[in-house]
């Protein structure tokens, strides 16, 4: 009788926004034509990521698909009222059209409990915590496996609630938002799995186009026509101070400063977590390196009769020692780096229509380079070979 694939692999997918989401389609529609994909036994997502990684996980990337070809930006993210804004620049739309297209948060906390392969995602703490504690790292962990269901529904909402245009959810008591903004690249995690044998990880890199301030210019227009009113004119002087800053450009008013700082924190967050993955990487394999020449030469400079000891007693000194970076093994990793090239379809303060033709522009681009990078990629080769 055969025996069920091993699962013994980790895919991670980063935060992304729109673009991020329809990248990591394409990733995990290539990734799912290779023999990895048998053996994956946890994802790892934050924000778009833990959409992506919700859909792959319950094996429904076709409606994925299906859904982010039928979304627009009203459908996620509705712009508010200027006289709203103190409320957040735009209603957090994106629950609503979750549980009317693919399923309400507790449908996909119970779906996802049963699943084979078990979805982690990330969200910020941003309760109010009265008390100082510097032991509090603010980041919010959900398992599948173990969080209940309504809760995991919504910790997927919530890792997706782009704070610089939305206000926090609520799960279990718990104020939560954007993961980006503590772990916006889970690898990390996936790494301290002691059962990750190999990792496969999408990480969007972004770009932003220059900001169009063509929004204050149609907005003095149209308070130029009340500027008699004493409250307008002061009101015409603060649009006409904002375009002044856009030229120079300066964030053009508090809430694109908001979202720059956003910007900067995840993009530095990302960073961080990849360079401390290279660092450890490096550091796993030199010190077993070091260990093995260190072992070798005090063992041959020592007489024979103490030489099997003396090796004893070192590989138990080096395997007591408390580096901390100290792994007896190494991950092969494939990590898939994209940004959205000309085809970038971020919400801002008030969007424009997505396109399909761009929306499948990328996806296309998420499939080819992971396809590329698989073909050039040899440690998970020999990952397959040695543990399949």
């Amino acid at each position: 009788m055969p025996q069920p694939p091993k699962r013994d692999a980790a895919v991670v997918l980063s935060g992304g926004g729109i673009n991020g989401v329809l990248l990591e389609l394409g990733f995990l529609r290539r990734l799912r034509e290779d023999p990895i994909w048998s053996r994956i036994g946890w994802i790892y997502g934050t924000s778009a990521g833990a959409l992506a990684g919700t859909m792959a996980a319950l094996g429904r990337l076709e409606d994925l698909e299906e859904f982010l070809l039928g979304i627009q930006p009203e459908d996620a993210f509705r712009p508010r009222p200027f006289w709203r804004l103190p409320g957040g620049p735009h209603d957090y739309t994106l629950p609503a059209t979750i549980a009317a297209r693919i399923g309400n948060p507790h449908e996909l906390g119970s779906a996802l409990a049963a699943a084979e392969i078990e979805l982690i995602v990330f969200a910020t703490d941003v309760s109010d915590h009265s008390d100082a504690d510097e032991t509090r790292d603010f980041e919010l962990q959900y398992p599948s496996h173990s969080t209940e269901p309504e809760a995991m529904g919504r910790a997927i909402l919530a890792s997706a609630a782009i704070s610089g245009l939305v206000l926090p959810v609520s799960v279990n008591g718990v104020i939560a938002t954007d993961g980006g903004w503590v772990r916006n690249f889970p690898f990390e995690h996936a790494y301290r799995n002691r059962e990750v044998a190999a990792i496969a990880a999408f990480r969007y890199v972004p770009s932003y186009r220059p900001t169009d301030a063509a929004y204050l210019e149609r907005a003095r227009e149209r308070l130029e026509r009340f500027r008699a009113v004493p409250p307008v004119k002061a009101l015409l002087a603060e649009v006409r101070l904002a375009q002044e800053r856009a030229e120079r450009g300066e964030p053009a008013h508090y809430g694109e400063m908001i979202v720059r700082l956003m910007r900067v924190a995840f993009a530095r967050n990302v960073v961080l977590e990849e360079r401390l993955a290279e660092e450890r990487a490096t550091s796993v394999a030199e010190l077993r390196r070091l260990r093995a020449d260190i072992v070798s030469a005090a063992v041959a400079a020592a007489p024979p009769w103490r030489r099997r000891r003396l090796r004893s007693e070192l590989d138990a000194r080096f395997g007591a020692a408390r580096f901390p970076f100290r792994h007896d093994r190494h991950v092969p990793t494939l990590i898939v780096r994209s940004t959205p090239g000309d085809d970038t379809l971020d919400p801002t303060f008030r969007s424009a229509r997505w396109p399909d033709e761009t929306k499948r522009s990328l996806i296309e681009r998420g499939y080819r380079l992971t396809d590329e990078a698989l073909v050039d990629h040899t440690g998970l080769d020999e990952w397959r070979r040695t543990s399949g």
